[in-house]
């Protein structure tokens, strides 16, 4: 044997001896062994947490979004994020969710049945209720965070209201709506903005509420839209007929990041797919807002999630580089569009919710966590741990 080679024999002999002692000396090892990056991320805890919503943003519609808005796979921001995981969505009594149950399980952890906001799985859908289980959100206000919630869906949709309200029927929002102003925890949502006014009001008078009534008892003004919520107003609340999701979001990430305890900030953007072209470019116009409030913060402080409730029916089926994707699309829209499966050139479109796994990417403070295959109430773990929180019980 050559010096050289005896060498290279010793060298590989010591790297081997190193792994051997690493793995069986338990999670301590495991963490020496994680890259530099890794650990870092590990030993420190965020004081900020942004979360981002696409609505029924499989991995299909996310995919189809970065071939339909660059002409190629995997040109969006998020898919950049270098910590990956597949999030399952199903409800306790089922294999596909809706928006209630895919959402009340990411922000509490516990899966409960369809059509249930933020309650446990004791609750029945219009008739009981069950256990309130304890949001995110709550936590936040609990330790004295500022909390933000803004939609481009009304503010009292299963996705929204999944983070600050509990009901055993999503469809109740003369109830829901109200919540935000008597919370559980805290003070409340401090900056909430979605759309939805007209039927909101509707459901609320019902009941003999209304905006202004509910504005005068809580000193709290309920504005028609952004431009009228005045600069000064550190806690607005929106609820409009159209929201621009980019404008709000920055005005609440403005107002959060002025907070010395730091913020929970939650997104959600529609990315149901019954149109092709409207949902795959809110897919791309919530990315390209993503790539702006990652710019806008410290990720040596901060945890940035991208998920979804849910997937969708979308599939891609076809297709070439430099030709489009949506090939057949405005022939569609003009025979009215309202068949159950939309089948263009490229794509085709079952009009429901699915129960593939969809994507959770990350990136910031905590985001190793979001890796491998789990259950979508993991990433209430991921969140509550990246804050330093242990869940307390009976809540």
């Amino acid at each position: 044997m050559t010096p050289a080679s005896f060498r290279l024999v010793s060298a590989l002999a010591l790297a081997i001896g190193l792994c051997a002692s690493a793995g069986a000396s338990g999670a301590s090892a495991q963490t020496a062994a994680r890259p530099p990056v890794e650990q870092a991320q590990s030993q420190g805890r965020a004081k900020n947490v942004i979360l981002f919503l696409a609505d029924a943003g499989g991995v299909a519609s996310v995919h189809a979004a970065s071939v339909m808005a660059y002409g190629e796979p995997l040109r969006l921001h998020v898919q950049q994020w270098p910590n990956l995981g597949l999030s399952e969505t199903s409800p306790v009594d089922a294999f596909v969710s809706d928006s209630a149950n895919g959402m009340s399980a990411i922000v509490t952890g516990v899966k409960t049945h369809n059509g249930v906001i933020s309650q446990g799985p004791d609750g029945e859908r219009g008739r009981r209720d069950g256990t309130p289980t304890k949001t995110v959100l709550e936590y936040a206000e609990e330790h004295g965070l500022l909390t933000g919630v803004v939609t481009d869906r009304p503010i009292t949709d299963a996705t929204p209201a999944a983070t600050y309200a509990h009901s055993n029927d999503r469809g109740k929002w003369g109830e829901i709506f109200p919540q935000a102003f008597s919370p559980r925890f805290g003070d409340g949502v401090d900056v909430l903005i979605g759309s939805g006014r007209t039927e909101i009001a509707e459901q609320m008078a019902a009941n003999g509420v209304s905006f202004d009534s509910l504005a005068r008892a809580h000193d709290r003004p309920i504005y028609a839209t952004l431009e009228a919520a005045p600069a000064g107003n550190r806690r607005p609340v929106v609820v409009a007929e159209e929201i621009d999701v980019r404008a709000a979001t920055l005005r609440a990430l403005d107002l959060l990041q002025a907070g010395d305890k730091g913020y929970l900030l939650v997104v959600e953007w529609d990315a149901h797919t019954d149109d092709p072209r409207e949902g795959l470019e809110h897919i791309a116009a919530l990315d390209r807002l993503i790539a702006e409030v990652q710019s806008r913060v410290d990720l040596d402080d901060t945890l940035m999630i991208f998920t979804a409730d849910h997937s969708f029916g979308l599939q891609v089926d076809g297709g070439r580089r430099g030709e489009p994707l949506l090939e057949g699309y405005e022939a569609w829209k003009a025979r009215d569009g309202d068949d159950r499966v939309v089948r263009l050139e490229n794509v085709m479109v079952n009009r429901t919710h699915t129960a593939e796994e969809v994507p959770a990417l990350a990136i910031g403070v905590g985001a190793e966590r979001v890796r491998g295959y789990f259950p979508n109430t993991h990433l209430f773990d991921v969140m509550m741990k990246a804050f330093g929180w242990t869940p307390s019980s009976g809540e």
